[in-house]
């Protein structure tokens, strides 16, 4: 009976073992682009209280792979940007737990940690994040057969400033800004926005925008990364997913973003909670629907899964 009740135990932990978490390696394993020797003092902070995981000071950014149980991988993939205001990354409440329940049903995913902007460490701090964003994207488009993912089904996702990211990287992909010798596109094939940053206009969070492009960008600059400004026809399919009561970035972020791709003719599909405010991650407290079930759907109805 002992013995019975020990092969249960295991059989009951095995079935919640739905993923595997591989060790996270550098995103660029010959040196990191766009940076200048990075001082003493500028340590990597790794704070895990208030329930995530919250780091500040990223001179080295890394990809951290999570592979779905064998035989549950259906080829598709998303690279993780966690949200922070550009100044830190919320690791597990925006990455890890993200990235686990995208396993549950077969997507490979990737938690980027990216460098924050910082003119300590970097030449210019403008294109540091997308850099890495590309890096991401071009890093797991070229070891696609490695991870048993398709080259075509590679999405991004991103939260908060970690949107503003991904949705520059879906909007700047055409200019490739790291070393890219056999020309692998750099272009997500879908982008999942959760409560974004797009906008450096009015409506912009003020933080994100000064901690990327300093506090007094020149027009041309606020309107390079006003990424409602940079959407076209090419743009990749874009699911959007906003609380109305967002008092930190406005849903008027996500909105415009929305209409922009209505407007050049690209794929789109938004969700707005009435309530749930800003950052609550994969699940919102004021709602028994979960993003993540209609994200699943949506995948699955434009041929991802």
């Amino acid at each position: 009976m002992k013995r019975f009740y020990l092969c249960l135990s295991f059989m009951l932990l095995s079935s919640l073992v739905t993923f595997a978490q591989e060790q996270a390696f550098p995103l660029y394993p010959s040196g990191v682009p766009n940076s200048k020797p990075t001082p003493a003092t500028y340590v990597e902070k790794n704070d895990r209280a208030d329930n995530d995981q919250w780091v500040t000071d990223v001179s080295a950014p890394t990809l951290t792979p999570f592979i779905p149980e064998k035989g549950m991988a259906n080829g598709a993939a998303v690279v993780i940007c966690p949200g922070g205001g550009y100044g830190g990354l919320s690791m597990d409440k925006e990455g890890y737990r993200v990235a686990k329940a995208f396993n549950q049903f077969g997507v490979t995913a990737f938690v980027l940690k990216y460098r924050p902007p910082s003119d300590e460490i970097m030449v210019d701090k403008t294109i540091g994040p997308l850099q890495d964003a590309q890096q991401a994207i071009l890093v797991v488009r070229k070891n696609a057969a490695k991870w048993g993912i398709s080259p075509n089904k590679i999405g991004i996702v991103g939260f908060s400033a970690g949107g503003h990211l991904a949705s520059t990287e879906g909007t700047h992909f055409d200019k490739v800004l790291v070393e890219d010798k056999d020309n692998i596109s750099v272009r997500p094939d879908f982008m999942v926005l959760l409560y974004p940053v797009i906008s450096f206009g009015p409506l912009a969070h003020v933080g994100s925008r000064e901690n990327l492009i300093g506090k007094t960008p020149s027009q041309a600059l606020l309107d390079l990364y006003s990424n409602e400004k940079q959407i076209t026809p090419n743009t990749p399919p874009t699911f959007l997913v906003h609380a109305t009561d967002d008092n930190v970035v406005p849903v008027q972020n996500s909105v415009m973003f929305y209409d922009a791709l209505l407007a050049n003719k690209v794929k789109a599909e938004m969700h707005l909670f009435e309530a749930g405010g800003h950052g609550f991650g994969l699940n919102n407290p004021t709602s028994k629907d979960h993003w993540i079930d209609w994200c699943k759907n949506w995948m699955d109805a434009n041929g991802w899964l």
